[in-house]
C-alpha cells in the first residue's frame, strides 16, 4: 500500500510542470445561428494552432449575460474574456469587471493591434482615454425588404410603406417590428428630435417629439400596418412566410433567415412627417473584453487579438454575417462588395453611437413599459412617457447616506458570545457530555447531510440577510442598516398601494397563491377520484398523460402558454374568433394577464396534487365505504365523512409545499405576463429579481425583499404548523 501511494505522489509531482504549462482560457458570449457557428470555427482553429491552450466557450442567453457577469467576476467564476456590447461598459468599468487592455503586461500586445479598427468603434470601448475592449463588429437596425410584395422597389420613406397596405393579400403587413422594444423605436424618436438618454445621462424620453413618435406607431397599429405585440420571433416568422413586406431588425435577422427568402437590406426610411429626417438607428459596438479576474492575463489577450484579426474578421463576416471592426478585413473583394454587409457597415457609419453612460441600462425598462402603456391604450402618449420618466428618477434616485456599523457589529458580538457562553455552559454538564457521547455514532450518520444543508442553505440565508443591510448599485457597497427595509415597507415613500409598491405586490401574490393552490387541489382531487374508478378503462394510459404537464420543464410549458395567449396569432384567441368571439388582448389588463397566469401554472400544477391524492386514495380501507353505504350514506355523505378525512394527513403537507411554490412561482410571472401590464401581475419574487438584475443591480435592495419573503412564509407555516 505505502509503494503505491509514493509512486502516486511521484506521478502527480511528475505532472505537476504540466499543468503549470498547460493554460486554460474561459470565453463567454451570447451569440446564436450563425454569429456562434463563426466564433466556434475560430476557437477551434485556435485551439489547433496553440495545442498547449484549453478554450472553453460558453454560451449565455441576452437576457441574463449582464446580470451573470455581475454575479460571476467578483467570485472568481466568470469568464477570462467575454463578448459584449459598448453600451454596458461604463457600468463594467465602475463595478471592476473589465481590466485595460493596453496597459501594464499586456502593452506590448497593444501594439499589434493599434492601427486594426476603424476609429468609431476605438471610441466606444475607451473611457476616460483608458481602452477597455477589443472591437469586433457594428450592428445597428437597418430596413429587409421583399421585393416580391414591393414590385421590385425598395421604400425610402415610412410613408411609402404605410402605402403599401391597400396592394398585399389579407394578412399580409407592410412592415414588421418588435414595436414595445424600445431600442427598435429609438430611431423612430430619434427623427423626430427625441432620444432615450441625453449625453449627460438623463432621461430624455419626453416631450413633444418623443410623443409625435408614439402617436405614429399607435396609428400604425390602428391601420395594420404592423401586428400587434410583435416579437422577435413573430418577426422572423412572418417574414420568412412571406407575410411582411418589409421589417426593421438588425444583422441577427439575416443569421435567422438564412437562404430560405428572398431579401435586400437598405438603410431606415426617411420620415416625412417628421421634415423628412431619416430614422436614425442606434449603432452598437460589439468587442472581447478582458475580465479582471482573467487568470492569464496575457493568454487571454492573445485570444483576443486572435478574434480581431483580418483572418478571423473575415470568417466572422462571411460566416456570421458581421459587420466586422478591423479595416483591413475589407480590403477582401468579396466582403467589400457584398450587398448586405455594405448595408449595414453604411448604416452603421450614419447610426448614432448607443451612449455609454451607466444610466444607459436604466432607461430600457421604463422606456419600455412607457411604450407597452401607450400602444395598448391604456395611457395616452403624453402620460405614458411621463409616468416613464418618473420610473427612471425612482430607479436612479440617490441611494441612502452611510451609516456607522458600530451598533450592528456590537449586537452581532453579543449574540454571538451569549451563544458561546451557552454552548460552553452546556458542555460543562455531566449529563450533556454524556448523552452527546452515545450519541456520537448517529451524528456520524447526518453530518454529510447537515453540511451541505448548512452550505447550500443556511450560509446563503445569513449572507442574504447580510446583504440586505447594505445599499449596492453599479459597483456601490457600503452599510445603512435598515434603510433598505425602511424603504420598502413605507414604498420609497409613495402611496402605500401604487403599482410596484410592497403592499400592493404582495396583495397580487397572496390572490395568485390561493387562486392558483384552490385550482390545484381541487383539479388533482377531481381527476384522482376519477382515475380512482376501479372500472374506468385505460387508466394507466390516462395517469401517465395526465403527468405529462408535471414532467415538462415549466420553463418550456410558459413559454409554449405565452404564445398561445399572443394577441393576433395565438391558439387561444384563434378559438375565441372562430367561436364568435372578438379576440383579447391578454396582456393589456391585470385581469386578463393574471388569468393568463393563472391557466399555465394551474395546468403545471395540478398533477402533483392528483399523484398525491391517488395514493392517498389507495390507502383508504373500502371496508369503510361497504359500511358507509350499509348504513344508508349518500356520496356526498362517503366523500366528506370519509374520504376527506383520510385523505387530510397527505394532503396537507402537500398543499402546504405547494403554497411555498406557488408564492415563489418565478417562471411563469416572468415568462408569460413579464409582470404586465405595468407590472401589475408581478409578484413577490419576480420584483425582487427586477431589482436585483434589471434596476442597476440593486442587490441590497433585492436582498431584503427576500428576507421579507422568507419570513412572511416563515410565519405562516408555523402558524399551520402550530394550528395541527
Amino acid at each position: 500500500m505505502k509503494h503505491r501511494v509514493a509512486a502516486l505522489l511521484a506521478l502527480a509531482l511528475a505532472l505537476l510542470p504540466l499543468a503549470a504549462w498547460a493554460q486554460s482560457i474561459t470565453l463567454w458570449h451570447a451569440y446564436r445561428d450563425d454569429e456562434r457557428a463563426a466564433l466556434d470555427r475560430l476557437v477551434d482553429t485556435y485551439r489547433a494552432a496553440h495545442p498547449g491552450v484549453t478554450v472553453d466557450v460558453l454560451a449565455v442567453p441576452f437576457d441574463a449575460y449582464a446580470s451573470k457577469l455581475e454575479s460571476a467576476i467578483p467570485h472568481g467564476h466568470g469568464p477570462d474574456v467575454f463578448i459584449d456590447a459598448h453600451e454596458r461598459l461604463a457600468s463594467y468599468v465602475s463595478r471592476g469587471l473589465v481590466a485595460p487592455v493596453a496597459t501594464g503586461d499586456l502593452a506590448p500586445l497593444a501594439a499589434r493591434f493599434a492601427e486594426r479598427f476603424d476609429g468609431a468603434s476605438v471610441r466606444a470601448f475607451t473611457v476616460r482615454g483608458v481602452l477597455y475592449g477589443l472591437p469586433l463588429s457594428i450592428k445597428c437596425a437597418a430596413l429587409y425588404v421583399n421585393p416580391a410584395l414591393t414590385h421590385g422597389e425598395v421604400p425610402t420613406t415610412l410613408e411609402a410603406i404605410e402605402a403599401l397596405r391597400g396592394q398585399l393579400p389579407t394578412g399580409t403587413f407592410p412592415l414588421v417590428y418588435e414595436s414595445q422594444n424600445a431600442y427598435l423605436h429609438a430611431p423612430l424618436a430619434h427623427a423626430y428630435g427625441s432620444a432615450l438618454l441625453d449625453d449627460q445621462g438623463r432621461y430624455a424620453f419626453v416631450g413633444e417629439g418623443a410623443e409625435r413618435s408614439v402617436e405614429r406607431v399607435r396609428r400604425m397599429l390602428r391601420a395594420q400596418v404592423i401586428p400587434d405585440e410583435a416579437s422577435g420571433a413573430l418577426v422572423s416568422q412572418l417574414f420568412l412566410e412571406g407575410r411582411a413586406a418589409t421589417a426593421i431588425s438588425g444583422p441577427w435577422l439575416a443569421a435567422e433567415l438564412g437562404d430560405r427568402v428572398r431579401y435586400v437590406v437598405a438603410p431606415l426610411p426617411r420620415v416625412l412627417d417628421a421634415n423628412g429626417r431619416p430614422m436614425e438607428p442606434y449603432a452598437t459596438v460589439e468587442g472581447a473584453m478582458l475580465s479582471t479576474r482573467a487568470h492569464d492575463r496575457v493568454a487571454t489577450m492573445e485570444l483576443a487579438v486572435f478574434l480581431t484579426s483580418a483572418e478571423s474578421a473575415r470568417v466572422r463576416a462571411r460566416v456570421g454575417h458581421q459587420v466586422v471592426s478591423t479595416e483591413a478585413a475589407w480590403d477582401d473583394p468579396s466582403l467589400a462588395n457584398d450587398p448586405l454587409l455594405g448595408t449595414f457597415r453604411a448604416a452603421a457609419r450614419t447610426a448614432r453611437p448607443m451612449p455609454t453612460h451607466p444610466n444607459m441600462r436604466a432607461a430600457w425598462e421604463p422606456a419600455r413599459q412607457a411604450l407597452v402603456k401607450a400602444l395598448r391604450g391604456d395611457r395616452s402618449p403624453h402620460d405614458a412617457l411621463l409616468e416613464g420618466a418618473r420610473r427612471f428618477a425612482d430607479v436612479t434616485r440617490p441611494l441612502p447616506p452611510p451609516r456607522d456599523a458600530t451598533l450592528a457589529q456590537l449586537a452581532v458580538g453579543l449574540v454571538a458570545l451569549a451563544l458561546a457562553m451557552a454552548a460552553v455552559r452546556e458542555a460543562r454538564d455531566p449529563d450533556f457530555r454524556r448523552d452527546l457521547r452515545r450519541s456520537l455514532p448517529a451524528y456520524a450518520w447526518v453530518t454529510h447531510a447537515a453540511v451541505i444543508l448548512a452550505a447550500l442553505v443556511v450560509a446563503p440565508l445569513v449572507i442574504g440577510a447580510a446583504t440586505s443591510l447594505y445599499a449596492t448599485r453599479e459597483g456601490q457597497s457600503y452599510y445603512v442598516g435598515l434603510a433598505n427595509y425602511v424603504d420598502i415597507l413605507t414604498a420609497r415613500g409613495g402611496p402605500l398601494f401604487a403599482t410596484g409598491s410592497f403592499y400592493r405586490v404582495l396583495a397580487v401574490t397572496v390572490l395568485w397563491t390561493v387562486v392558483n393552490l384552490a385550482l390545484h387541489v381541487g383539479l388533482g382531487l377531481a381527476l384522482a377520484l376519477l382515475l380512482s374508478r376501479p372500472l374506468l378503462k385505460m387508466r394507466a394510459l390516462y395517469r401517465v398523460l395526465l403527468i405529462l404537464p408535471w414532467a415538462v420543464p415549466s420553463y418550456v410549458t410558459a413559454l409554449a402558454w405565452k404564445g398561445m395567449f399572443h394577441r393576433q396569432f395565438g391558439a387561444v384567441n384563434a378559438i375565441i374568433t372562430w367561436a364568435g368571439g372578438e379576440a383579447v388582448s391578454w396582456f393589456a389588463r391585470f385581469s386578463t394577464a393574471f388569468a393568463a397566469n393563472v391557466a399555465t401554472n394551474a395546468w403545471l400544477g395540478f398533477p402533483f396534487m392528483m399523484v398525491v391524492s391517488i395514493g392517498a386514495l389507495a390507502g383508504i380501507p373500502k371496508d369503510l365505504y361497504e359500511a358507509a353505504s350499509v348504513d344508508g350514506a349518500t356520496a356526498w355523505q362517503q366523500f366528506t365523512k370519509i374520504t376527506l378525512p383520510m385523505l387530510r394527513p397527505s394532503l396537507g403537507p402537500s398543499i402546504a409545499m405547494g403554497a411555498v411554490w406557488t408564492f415563489n412561482q418565478f417562471n411563469v410571472v416572468f415568462l408569460v405576463s413579464g409582470g404586465e401590464p405595468d407590472g401589475e401581475t408581478d409578484i413577490l419574487v419576480s420584483e425582487a429579481y427586477r431589482w436585483a438584475f434589471t434596476r442597476q443591480a440593486q442587490y441590497g435592495y433585492a436582498a431584503a425583499y427576500a428576507v421579507l419573503i422568507f419570513a412572511l412564509l416563515a410565519i405562516v407555516t408555523r402558524r399551520k404548523e402550530g394550528a395541527r
